[in-house]
């Protein structure tokens, strides 16, 4: 990684080879101001022992650390958990005054690709990772790297045993991707990747123009089908941070332009929109 000025990042520090290897990295080029953050969900029963690592590592390497503990239960979902560690990290970040910092890397990206294709994605699926509010320098290094790394530098970290679950969706993937993907073809759905994530930032910048107006229900009964989609899956992901399906998009849209006033609709679980007569309300709502 190269750094050309100074920058103050909050880097997400789970405790992980992964997030070990990004602070150390950054903290050896000596050239940005770094904070470190550690979101613990309260779902694992050795959650609180990695965080008591993590605050470690930030005392050992001298920066400030910020850290918050959630009783969200081992019956939290998936998004659920990813969306509170977000809203923590950016409540933090803006607290501090720096940018989120976090340790995805190549693999990561190709799984996630492969878990959106896996759940039917739209065309962001293939996008993924393109929130500009994260910095996110290992997106050029791939798992091996990352161990190459800290092996070399003597790191210590600690390993998270639901990632050998094969319980999960994503560790299946990540599996079969391992087996059956060559290095070739891993640098070429890099490169596919970057050019998607660009025009998803040409887009996206186009939508932003428009977001003042997409609470009103007037302009959603005048714009066509497919903008409209588009449109609305954005604004959700926007307020709420989920990513909707196509058909849940289109029963929204049928909703907003037909739909009496005082009606409330869930496309999803955390997802609740209101009609009154001349506006529309998106929030996200948590069970």
């Amino acid at each position: 990684m190269c750094h050309n000025i100074l920058m103050k990042r909050l880097i997400a520090v789970s405790g992980g080879v992964d997030s070990v290897v990004l602070l150390d990295n950054i903290l050896r080029h000596g050239q940005d101001e770094v904070a470190v953050a550690h979101f613990d969900h309260g779902i694992r029963a050795e959650s609180a022992a990695d965080a008591r690592f993590v605050a470690g590592l930030a005392c050992r390497y001298k920066v400030p650390y910020f850290a918050k503990r959630e009783e969200l239960g081992a019956a939290a979902s998936e998004d659920t958990a990813r969306w509170r560690r977000y809203q923590f990290l950016f409540d933090a970040a803006a607290r501090w005054g720096g940018r989120v910092t976090t340790a995805h890397h190549q693999d990561d990206v190709i799984e996630t690709i492969a878990l959106n294709l896996r759940r039917g994605t739209r065309w962001r699926g293939l996008a993924a990772m393109g929130d500009q509010r994260i910095e996110r320098p290992l997106l050029e290094w791939t798992k091996q790297d990352i161990y190459g790394y800290a092996l070399r530098h003597r790191l210590e970290w600690v390993e998270d045993a639901t990632n050998q679950s094969g319980v999960y969706l994503r560790n299946q993937l990540r599996r079969q991707l391992h087996m059956k993907l060559t290095d070739q073809q891993r640098a070429a759905l890099g490169q596919l990747w970057h050019q998607q994530w660009r025009l998803r930032q040409e887009i996206d910048q186009e939508i932003m123009q428009l977001s003042p107006r997409l609470s009103s229900r007037y302009f959603w009964t005048h714009v066509p089908i497919e903008p409209a989609r588009e449109l609305l899956h954005q604004e959700v992901q926007r307020l709420t941070g989920v990513s909707l399906l196509s058909a849940q998009l289109d029963r929204l849209l049928i909703a907003i332009k037909t739909g009496r006033a005082g009606t409330v609709w869930q496309p999803a679980a955390n997802v609740r929109v209101k009609l009154s007569v001349k506006s529309v309300t998106i929030k996200r709502v948590t069970r």
